[in-house]
C-alpha cells in the first residue's frame, strides 16, 4: 500500500482544522480508499503557533524541496507569497489543494498553466461553497451536460445580513453588528459586503461550468451597502425575496457573469436559504435544475472539502489514470458587458410628494424605452435633508424587461430631478 505524504503550508483556523480530521479520520480514510494518507510537514511562520514539533517547521522551502511531499496544501490565503509557493509545488513535481479564491481568480491563468506544462494538478473545491462539493459536482456529476445557467448564494455572511434584516426589520448596520458578534463576519468585512468575495467564487465557478475564467474588471460586481428594510419589506409584498446572487449564464453566444443584490421569487428555494448558509442552483441541459445546499465556510466544512481533495489526488497518485480537466479556457465564448444584458428591475424614487412627479419619471423611462409594469407610492416619509425636504415618500415601481445602459441612463436623468432628494435605489430581478 503507498503511502501519500502530505505538506500542510497554513496553520490558521482551516488548516488546523485540516491537520486535527486527517489525525482522527486517518484509519477511517485508510479502510474507505485504501491509501494510507500522512500529515509530514505542518509549516507556518507564526511563533505563537501551537502544531505537532515533530511535523512543525517555519521554513516553507523544506515542504516544496522535499522528495518524498506528494501533495502540498496551500492554506495561507493572499496573493503573495501564496502563488509562489504553488507555482514552486508544481514545477517541483507535487500537486496542490488550495482554498485560495481570491487567488486563483486573480492568478489563475498562470497557475493552471503551470500545472499543464508540469503535469500536475491543482484542486481547489473548498474555495467555492465551503463544505459544498459543488467543484466535483460540476467537473464529474456534469460532464456530460452543457451548464446553461448558475445562480448562487455563495457569501454566508451577507446571506445572514439579509436574513436578519428580513426578519427583524434592521438596518444593515445592526445586521452587521450582529454578524460580527457571531463571528459570521470579519472585523472588515468589505470583501463581503462588497461582493468582490462572490465575485472571487463566480469567476472559478465560470471556468469550471463554461470553460472560461472571466478577469476581476469583466464581473460586474455591487454589494449590498444600498439595500434598504424597506426594500426586503416592499419586495417581499409583491412575491420577492432580496439576496446577493452570482450569476453566470449563456446568453446569446456569450457568458453572463455578474454580482449583485437580487429579487428572487419567494416560491423559488434560493428565496428561503437563511442565515450562514450557501446554496448553488445549477441549470443543465440534461439534468434540468439541481440545487446545492450546506454550510459556506467554517473550519471543518471547508477542512472536509480541503481533504476530498487530498483523497481524490491521492487516489490518481496511487493508480494514474486520465482525470477530466475543466479548467481550459475556451476563447469561443466571452464575456457579456453588463451594459447589454437585458432584465427586470425593481426601482425605488425618493421623491417630493406633489403632481407631476410621476409623470416626469415615467416620461423619461419611455423615452428610454423602458416600459413599466407596475408602480405603487408608498404611505411613509423618507427622512432626507435639509428638515424642510422630508416629505419625501417612496414610489416602488417594477419593469418589464429593459436594457440595462438604457436603465442606468434613464436613473442617470432621473436622479436629477429637483423632486428626486435621493439617489434611487434600482435592484434586477430574476425570475428563475
Amino acid at each position: 500500500m503507498k503511502k501519500i505524504n502530505v505538506g500542510l503550508i497554513g496553520y490558521g483556523t482551516i488548516g488546523s482544522g485540516v491537520a486535527a480530521v486527517l489525525a482522527q479520520r486517518k484509519a477511517r480514510i485508510k479502510e474507505l480508499t485504501g491509501i494510507d494518507i500522512e500529515l509530514k510537514y505542518i509549516c507556518d511562520k507564526d511563533p505563537r503557533v501551537k502544531a505537532d514539533k515533530r511535523l512543525l517547521t517555519r521554513d516553507a522551502g523544506r515542504v516544496l524541496n522535499d522528495p518524498g511531499v506528494d501533495i502540498v496544501v496551500e492554506l495561507i490565503g493572499g496573493i503573495h507569497p501564496a502563488k509562489e509557493i504553488i507555482l514552486a509545488a508544481l514545477k517541483n513535481n507535487k500537486d496542490v489543494v488550495t482554498a485560495n479564491k481570491a487567488l486563483l481568480a486573480e492568478e489563475g491563468a498562470d497557475i493552471f498553466t503551470a500545472a499543464k506544462k508540469f503535469n500536475r494538478e491543482v484542486r481547489f473545491e473548498a474555495s467555492v461553497g465551503g463544505g459544498i462539493p459543488i467543484v466535483k459536482a460540476i467537473r464529474e456529476g456534469f460532464v456530460s451536460n452543457e451548464i446553461n445557467e448558475i445562480h448562487g448564494i455563495i457569501n454566508g455572511t451577507c446571506n445572514y445580513i439579509l436574513s436578519r434584516m428580513s426578519d427583524e426589520g434592521c438596518d444593515i448596520k445592526v445586521a452587521l453588528k450582529a454578524a460580527q458578534k457571531m463571528g459570521v463576519a470579519e472585523a472588515d468585512p468589505r470583501l463581503d459586503l462588497t461582493g468582490i468575495d462572490s465575485a472571487h467564487k463566480l469567476i472559478l465557478l465560470s471556468g469550471l461550468s463554461f470553460g472560461v475564467f472571466p478577469k476581476m474588471d469583466q464581473v460586474y460586481c455591487d454589494g449590498i451597502m444600498a439595500v434598504e428594510p424597506r426594500d426586503i419589506r416592499y419586495a417581499r409584498e409583491m412575491g420577492y425575496a432580496i439576496k446577493l446572487l452570482a450569476i453566470a449564464k449563456r446568453a446569446q453566444g456569450e457568458i453572463e457573469a455578474r454580482v449583485h443584490p437580487t429579487l428572487v421569487p419567494l416560491g423559488h428555494l434560493l428565496a428561503n436559504i437563511k442565515g450562514v448558509y450557501n446554496a448553488i442552483y445549477v441549470k443543465g441541459d440534461l439534468t434540468g435544475e439541481t440545487l446545492f445546499y450546506g454550510e459556506g465556510a467554517g473550519k471543518f466544512p471547508t477542512a472536509s472539502a480541503v481533504i476530498a481533495d487530498i483523497v481524490d489526488l491521492a487516489k490518481q497518485i496511487s493508480n494514474p489514470t486520465n482525470p477530466i480537466n475543466s479548467t481550459n479556457p475556451n476563447s469561443k465564448l466571452k464575456i457579456k458587458k453588463i451594459d447589454n444584458i437585458r432584465s427586470r428591475y425593481y426601482i425605488r424614487f425618493s421623491a417630493l410628494d406633489k403632481p407631476g412627479v410621476l409623470a416626469n419619471i415615467s416620461g423619461i423611462l419611455g423615452k428610454n424605452n423602458i416600459s413599466i409594469a407596475s408602480v405603487t407610492q408608498k404611505e411613509e416619509r423618507i427622512a432626507c435633508l435639509p428638515a424642510r425636504q422630508a416629505n419625501a415618500v417612496p414610489i416602488v415601481m417594477m419593469t418589464h424587461e429593459a436594457l440595462e445602459s438604457r436603465m442606468r441612463n434613464a436613473l442617470t436623468l432621473i436622479d436629477k430631478l429637483p423632486a428626486i432628494k435621493k439617489k434611487s435605489v434600482a435592484l434586477r430581478v430574476e425570475t428563475l
